[in-house]
């Protein structure tokens, strides 16, 4: 097992590019992002590839990989360091995970392969998403159980699928993407369209409101995913934003709100949480988190 020390030395880039982020400016030493945590036109995020750290220069914040995990993850140090020693340990950098199709189609990519495209079904993920409080027949609808193959080792995941078939991976340990990373989207010819970042957040809402599945939504898959959605976005009279209650979530909505859409800012009705599994699950933030308008509970 390698020490915090080395894990530091895992690139940063070949990181990033498993999460579908790529510089849009490269240098022999560096690479200028579009930052992963907010919506930006000018690449503001930095990558020293010789330091192997990063900066991103609209927050002042940067560091290690760990730290950079950490923030994109939203974990604590232990957990990250489990996350960078899993792809240690799997003899594979994040951004070899392979592309699937639609039906279930074998990876190209000769260090990992898809064995299965099945049905949710393993009792652990679907305890993983009962300790969520996530509705198993719901998450049955909408998810996959992903199987695949490392060095002979297999592995599983749930999937949650995108518009370029790609997959959104989840499980207890860690949650990752087989590229490539889109958003998803379900048009459903309804004048109003339900706007999420992450997929728990989708089927927690279900989970609390069934009928909302019959309602048009789209779900980022992350925050720098929010301008591909503008055009699906548009076509509906009315956008309900259940957005995550941090700055970044409060960044796309005054985006949205720039382009003058009809948003209603859902995020207000669960505001002592985080986002919408939290509400779910009874988890408030800490003091120093709660925005100061209390939650009154989601209600469509």
């Amino acid at each position: 097992m390698m020490n915090n020390e080395n894990l530091k030395h895992i690139s940063i880039k070949d990181y990033l590019a498993g999460q579908g982020i790529f510089p849009t400016k490269e240098h022999v030493d560096y690479g200028m992002y579009k930052s992963p945590f907010r919506d930006e036109t000018t690449a503001s995020f930095k990558v020293d590839y010789r330091k192997n750290l990063w900066h991103d220069f609209g927050t002042g914040e940067g560091g290690s990989i760990i730290d950079l995990v950490i923030k994109m993850q939203q974990c604590d140090f232990m957990v990250a360091t489990q996350f960078l020693q899993k792809q240690i340990n799997q003899n594979i950098e994040t951004y070899q995970y392979p592309y699937i199709s639609t039906n279930g189609g074998i990876s190209v990519n000769n260090s990992l392969s898809v064995t299965a495209v099945q049905p949710l079904e393993n009792p652990k993920l679907s305890a993983f998403l009962q300790s969520r409080k996530i509705n198993m027949e719901t998450a049955k609808a909408f998810c996959r159980e992903i199987h695949y193959q490392i060095g002979g080792r297999n592995y599983f995941a749930i999937g949650f699928p995108n518009d370029a078939d790609g997959y959104e991976l989840r499980n207890p340990q860690f949650k990752d993407c087989i590229p490539p990373k889109e958003i998803t989207t379900f048009d459903r010819q309804t004048p109003t369209v339900h706007l999420f970042e992450g997929f728990i957040n989708y089927l927690s809402l279900l989970t609390l409101q069934a009928k909302q599945a019959d309602v048009s939504a789209v779900v980022l898959n992350s925050i720098a995913n929010l301008d591909k959605a503008i055009p699906f976005l548009s076509k509906h009279e009315k956008i309900n934003a259940f957005l995550d209650n941090d700055e970044a979530g409060k960044q796309a909505l005054d985006k949205l709100q720039s382009r003058n859409f009809l948003i209603v800012d859902i995020s207000k009705r669960y505001a002592e949480y985080k986002d919408v599994n939290d509400y779910l699950c009874g988890k408030k933030m800490t003091k120093n988190q709660t925005k100061i308008t209390k939650s009154k509970g989601i209600r469509m």
